[in-house]
């Protein structure tokens, strides 16, 4: 935490880290249970966000979620134009 505060570069990447977690759980009651332990929040770029997603039969499901989800993210006073999903690779 010391480093991150001497390191404004440390800091932004610290402060994005945390902003894209706290959207994660501004989503939890919109996404269906099954689904949530497949999703990890992913990296923020402007008004692009990344969630991170394990299979693609849960990235289908999201993609008609896409809509919703980022209306209420707008709602809670995020700034989000447009999420991304990104399928996760086995690495079996």
């Amino acid at each position: 935490m010391e480093a991150a505060q001497e390191s404004p570069s440390l800091a932004r990447l610290t402060e994005l880290t945390r902003e894209s977690s706290l959207r994660l759980k501004s989503l939890q009651t919109l996404i269906p249970g099954p689904l949530r332990g497949a999703i990890q929040a992913g990296p923020i770029e402007g008004a692009e966000w990344c969630l991170l997603v394990n299979s693609n039969a849960a990235a289908a499901k999201l993609r008609q979620m896409l809509p919703a989800l980022e209306a209420h993210l707008r709602s809670q006073g995020h700034s989000v134009e447009k999420i991304r999903l990104k399928i996760l690779q086995n690495t079996r």
